[in-house]
């Protein structure tokens, strides 16, 4: 039943550039960041007995989404991923200064004695992933800035994700290549 509702959850989350783009046609700012903030609590309620590593940025979340009420402005919502790649990137560069890195913690969980090459190598990636928040975020500030509605929701709701996607299966094959002596 949990997965199912992470699964909804993530989907709902994952679409919420369209949400923003096609729920400004027939509903004020206050009620989109109302929605949002609603399925924010469930995520919340989900993950609250497990201290789950993403409550800080849920909080953050639902602390914008009230603001976004407040001021009831397109423009507002349309911050949103400007303040998730921020957030993101604040926590990938925070394990860069006080190791382990992310990317090792999570090598870790299937690899607990993970050599010295390994931790080297987990570091640079999350550099990488740091490098590509710093780029995304950047991205989406200037499409809700600058774009059009219609640029901002194709960018932050799909382009945005087929990067990630790209990033991950990039990295994916050169941690395949370069693990073959491994093996």
């Amino acid at each position: 039943m949990q997965l199912l509702v992470n699964a909804v959850l993530g989907l709902s989350t994952f679409l919420y550039p369209l949400a923003v783009y096609f729920g400004s046609q027939y509903l004020e700012p206050w009620k989109i960041a109302a929605l949002l903030i609603v399925l924010l609590l469930v995520r919340f309620a989900v993950t609250y007995s497990k201290k789950h590593w993403s409550s800080p940025l849920l909080f953050a979340g639902i602390g914008y989404c009230v603001f976004s009420m407040w001021s009831n402005e397109l423009g507002t919502l349309r911050l949103y991923p400007v303040l998730v790649n921020g957030l993101m990137l604040f926590i990938f560069a925070w394990s860069l200064f006080f190791p382990p890195s992310l990317i090792e913690r999570l090598a870790r969980l299937q690899h607990p004695n993970l050599p010295p090459e390994g931790v080297m190598y987990t570091r640079r990636v999350t550099q990488v992933w740091c490098c590509f928040f710093i780029f995304n975020g950047v991205t989406a500030w200037v499409t809700a800035v600058w774009a059009s509605l219609e640029v901002w929701s194709l960018y932050n709701g799909l382009i945005a994700y087929v990067l990630m996607g790209l990033l991950f299966a990039v990295e994916y094959l050169v941690r395949l290549r370069s693990q073959q002596h491994v093996n």
